[in-house]
């Protein structure tokens, strides 16, 4: 296991400046490697058919596709989430957040729960500069932090790689390591206990479920989604 975890990082690690230029002149495609490592779009830069909101069978029109990004446009639009569900991947995307703006990408949420952060460990996305939250874009909420910070100003694109695995788990912001944990360890039951999540039974149980774009009132653009399944 400690030698397959190893060699998932380590390739997650070559292939990360790869991404982020490939990302640069192709939004939203698939490279020919990229495509034999057994990735998967979850966004082809036109329709979210991918995705449909929180509990409902379709995407509201708060959500639209804009110069190929799904961009979040009112309030009432909804988390969304990916029709389908994962347990054990690597998620790369981009997202682009408006100034003073605040969203979150989370994993493994299940529907059995009012909100999808009830069950759901939450990513952090916001403008470092001016957001008003402690939690800093590309930490695990509440869990997990950075000791720097790579981001990019409000209204530009940063890059996010998530590397989620029951041995490892892995974040990157801009081709920069930011932390690892491994989910359900000591350490996690430790800090789950410190944190506003402890109240909801189902948070963080789940090994597998949807990805989550979240609805937090604020602008916010996501583009070039992709993922691969780890075996």
């Amino acid at each position: 296991m400690k030698k397959t975890i190893s060699l998932l990082l380590t390739a997650a690690v070559l292939t990360t400046t790869a991404t982020l230029n490939a990302a640069d002149k192709a939004p939203n495609t698939l490279s020919t490697a990229e495509k034999a490592a057994g990735w998967k779009s979850l966004f082809d830069g036109k329709s979210t058919s991918e995705f449909r909101n929180y509990k409902k069978d379709a995407v509201s029109d708060g959500w639209k596709v804009v110069d190929g990004a799904i961009v979040w446009t009112k309030k009432g639009a909804g988390d969304l989430i990916t029709k389908k569900k994962f347990g054990s991947f690597e998620l790369t995307l981009e997202y682009n957040i408006s100034e003073g703006g605040n969203s979150g990408i989370m994993f493994h949420v299940t529907e059995e729960g009012k909100r999808p952060y009830h069950s759901g460990p939450e990513i952090q996305v916001q403008d470092n500069a001016k957001g008003r939250d402690p939690e800093l874009s590309g930490w695990l909420y509440e869990f997990y932090p950075a000791k720097v910070d790579a981001t990019k100003p409000a209204g530009q694109w940063n890059h996010v790689r998530i590397l989620m695995t029951p041995g490892k788990s892995v974040h990157w912001m801009n081709g920069t390591y930011y932390c690892d944990y491994v989910k359900g360890s000591k350490d996690w039951q430790k800090k789950l206990a410190a944190s506003k999540f402890a109240k909801w039974e189902l948070f963080g149980k789940a090994d597998s479920g949807h990805i989550c774009l979240q609805d937090h009132g604020n602008v916010v653009k996501f583009r070039n989604l992709k993922i691969r399944e780890v075996k």
